[in-house]
């Protein structure tokens, strides 16, 4: 990986940043919406909503389709395998904190007991 190259999860945390793009995550959990859709239910004018859309792409975390009937019309969609990766990648994130902060309780505990020998 290039220097200059942003990691992977950092695109898609960067995405998740905003609140609008993670309701927008939520509600396209449902099922696939339209642009539309998504600016009403967010209360978004459809610039704004544009933008969040293509971040969110961007990020890999949406993907766009166009249905056969109607080309002009955009319909969003959940990326499954990419939140695969974000779900892995939390997973491994708690796994390393848990381990860290059991390792810290047990630290506190040696010198609690310790302190109270000493006393």
């Amino acid at each position: 990986m290039s220097a200059k190259k942003k990691p992977e999860i950092d695109t898609i945390l960067s995405a998740l940043a905003d609140p609008a793009r993670r309701r927008a995550i939520e509600i396209l959990g449902e099922r696939p919406r339209r642009a539309g859709e998504l600016a009403d239910l967010l209360d978004l004018p459809a610039p704004a909503m544009s933008r969040h859309l293509k971040a969110l792409k961007t990020s890999g975390l949406v993907i766009e389709s166009h249905p056969e009937i109607d080309a002009r019309v955009r319909v969003y969609a959940l990326n499954a395998p990419r939140l695969s990766e974000l779900k892995d990648w939390l997973e491994k994130a708690e796994q390393l904190w848990s381990g860290q902060l059991s390792s810290f309780a047990a630290h506190i505990a040696k010198r609690e007991i310790a302190r109270g020998k000493a006393k």
